[in-house]
């Protein structure tokens, strides 16, 4: 018989997270994968194993404290013995691989990603099938991204929780409000790490308007170049591009550049809409002089 709070190295007023965590060190120490043909470790292994099962489970751990089961988890009586707590027989006195609801295969898959190995909780003890351990809560951020970014789909970079910078893609078709999840950027939990998801938001821009995946602007013109026609500068998401404005163009006037707006669901991106909006003269001396060539 064994003091279980010894075999796990914590104190009698040690809470459920001081053990799990004791245990979850042994294991990953001891654990058979680690120490092949070695007996010693093997039987540790199986002492650190058993406590955890004891002391996991608060109804055992209140008999034990109590003095009501021994370290195996044995009545202790005149009828104490062979039999386990249940009437289960064998070595171990009534150890599952269950303790107390948790299923020490989920610990087992948190430290080493995948099921209990043989001849331990979920094997030779025959442990019932349990599901897979949960993954860590995921962990929410936001994330600004210029208009532009936003159309040419340009990757982002954010710093999580823990200091470290990570690199993502935008999808196509993003909007803002729009979640993006980062896998293995959350929480650490038995199942492994949980998500980052990073709800984004798109700026606004000074010329720009978006439209569905349609970029749309205002561009003032002169009236010589609406009645004249010409080329003229536009800035875009991509750049400046030179734009034929036909003559005799009217305020209102709407014409396409092609594959100049966002990076639709389908790949395909958008256009920008340019609108003409022919501007007079603030001087009124060009003004006067305009009004008398008319």
């Amino acid at each position: 018989m064994t003091d279980p709070y010894s075999t796990l190295g914590v104190s009698k007023e040690a809470d459920e997270k001081a053990i799990k965590s004791a245990y979850r060190k042994l294991a990953k120490e001891l654990h058979p994968d680690k120490n092949k043909d070695n007996k010693a470790a093997s039987d540790r292994f199986s002492r650190v194993t058993q406590a955890y099962d004891l002391l996991s489970d608060k109804q055992k751990r209140a008999q034990y404290d109590r003095g009501e089961i021994d370290g195996d988890g044995n009545p202790k009586g005149p009828f104490g013995g062979g039999f386990g707590a249940g009437g289960q027989q064998g070595g171990f006195g009534g150890f599952s691989g269950s303790a107390g609801g948790v299923d020490l295969g989920d610990i087992f898959e948190g430290l080493f990603g995948g099921g209990a190995p043989r001849g331990t909780a979920q094997g030779s003890f025959g442990s019932r099938p349990s599901a897979p351990p949960p993954k860590g809560a995921n962990i929410a951020y936001s994330h600004l991204v210029s208009f532009t970014d936003a159309a040419s789909l340009t990757p982002q970079r954010i710093t999580l929780s823990d200091g470290k910078t990570v690199e993502f893609k935008l999808p196509p078709g993003i909007v803002a409000g729009q979640q993006i999840r980062i896998p293995g950027k959350g929480q650490l939990g038995p199942g492994g790490q949980g998500d980052a998801m990073v709800t984004i938001k798109i700026g606004a821009h000074p010329d720009f308007i978006r439209d569905g995946d349609n970029i749309r602007m205002n561009l003032p013109i002169s009236l010589a170049e609406a009645i004249k026609g010409g080329k003229v500068k536009v800035p875009t998401v991509d750049g400046a591009v030179m734009l034929t404005v036909p003559p005799a163009s009217n305020s209102g006037t709407t014409l396409r550049i092609t594959g100049r707006g966002f990076t639709g669901k389908d790949g395909k991106r958008g256009n920008q809409l340019v609108t003409l909006m022919i501007h007079l003269p603030d001087d009124p001396e060009e003004l006067k002089k305009l009004t008398e060539i008319l």
